[in-house]
């Protein structure tokens, strides 16, 4: 199995980056609350098969924090550096909750660099919520940390609470406790407001690239019927859904999520 290699790359901000492997390219993107490490164990697996990456985004974990306020783009331009940093034109990328929310967005800003979409736990935009669901997701983020003068360890346990399934362990609800306690606490902020401004909805039935998308049967708060919203406008796209999973569905039921990827890859490999 290849040696997973942990670098900054670019600057301004830095990025932090695991990978492993050769070939193409496939990049893991974490969710609004992860990190780089969320996909250690795909980083491994899939390096068997490709040349796989990990990435934390601007302001999380070994990434270097920055100046202003986000603009929900930058990361797709950061994701763009990422390719040229490996001299990859084109890569397989794989994001979940946020980092599906990038992978959208970097489509549609950056269509010819995308050879397939893994679209996992994940929304095309807040439409898809009620008002008062939006503003629940908000509320639970942000205002603890604003309002309240709590740290991201302060509110990790109740976030991570909501996210994972009925039937996770307690050593999976810990692992994204822990996730949670590392966030930077004021890019998170401008993470969760940024997010709640991104809407790719009109964008999905432009997407002509290999689409697979992945939803937990459990999860709460991208539940399936939004991923099968989202597969009904793009065209020729794969739906799968996992059973008994909550939101973190590659930590959660990785045999399954691996397994999923996995053919799917095989398929546009090459």
């Amino acid at each position: 199995m290849p040696a997973i290699k942990t670098e900054r790359i670019l600057g301004n901000p830095a990025i932090a980056v695991d990978h492993a492997g050769e070939g193409e390219l496939l990049v893991f993107l974490h969710g609004i609350g992860g990190n780089r490490t969320n996909w250690t164990e795909q980083v491994e697996l899939f390096a068997g098969t490709c040349h796989a990456v990990a990435w934390d985004a601007r302001g999380y974990g070994d990434s270097d924090d920055y100046d202003g306020p986000l603009d929900f783009s930058d990361f797709s331009r950061d994701l763009n550096g990422l390719l040229d940093h490996f001299g990859a034109e084109t890569a397989h990328i794989c994001g979940l909750s946020m980092g599906g929310r990038i992978a959208q967005d970097f489509h549609a800003l950056f269509p010819g660099r995308v050879k397939t979409l893994t679209l996992v736990a994940t929304f095309s935009g807040f439409r898809n919520f009620s008002d008062a669901d939006k503003q629940r997701f908000i509320d639970l983020r942000r205002k603890p940390l604003v309002e309240e003068g709590k740290e991201p360890k302060d509110i990790a346990p109740v976030v991570a609470r909501t996210l994972i399934g009925p039937h996770a362990t307690e050593a999976h609800y810990q692992r994204l406790v822990r996730s949670m306690e590392k966030l930077h606490k004021e890019s998170y902020i401008k993470t969760v407001e940024a997010t709640t401004m991104y809407d790719r909805t009109p964008d999905l039935g432009g997407i002509a690239v290999p689409t697979l998308l992945i939803y937990g049967e459990n999860d709460g708060l991208t539940k399936p019927d939004i991923g099968l919203a989202m597969a009904s406008q793009i065209k020729d796209s794969e739906y799968v859904l996992v059973p008994r999973s909550g939101h973190l569905i590659n930590i959660e039921e990785p045999a399954l999520f691996n397994a999923a990827l996995m053919a799917f890859l095989k398929k546009h490999m090459g």
